[in-house]
């Protein structure tokens, strides 16, 4: 486990996130839907991901969005 901790910079950024974005509720949800579809996808050779496309579609973009919050990317000039 890592025990560094989060710049102020990204605890600002993060917090912000949570306040005005996506609730922490959300995210959690978001995230444990990407992982049990994905899982069960593979399982049953993307069986699953067809019937669950619309859930991955949401847990991709939401993960997406803590990943720029945490460490920005995509929006750097």
């Amino acid at each position: 486990m890592s025990t560094n901790t989060l710049s102020k910079e990204a605890e600002k950024r993060l917090t912000d996130f949570f306040n005005k974005t996506i609730e922490p509720e959300g995210m959690a949800k978001a995230i444990r839907q990407v992982n049990y579809i994905l899982a069960l996808g593979i399982l049953r050779k993307d069986e699953t991901l067809k019937n669950e496309i619309e859930n991955l579609e949401n847990s991709f973009y939401w993960l997406n969005e803590l990943a720029e919050v945490l460490n920005p990317y995509l929006n750097l000039e």
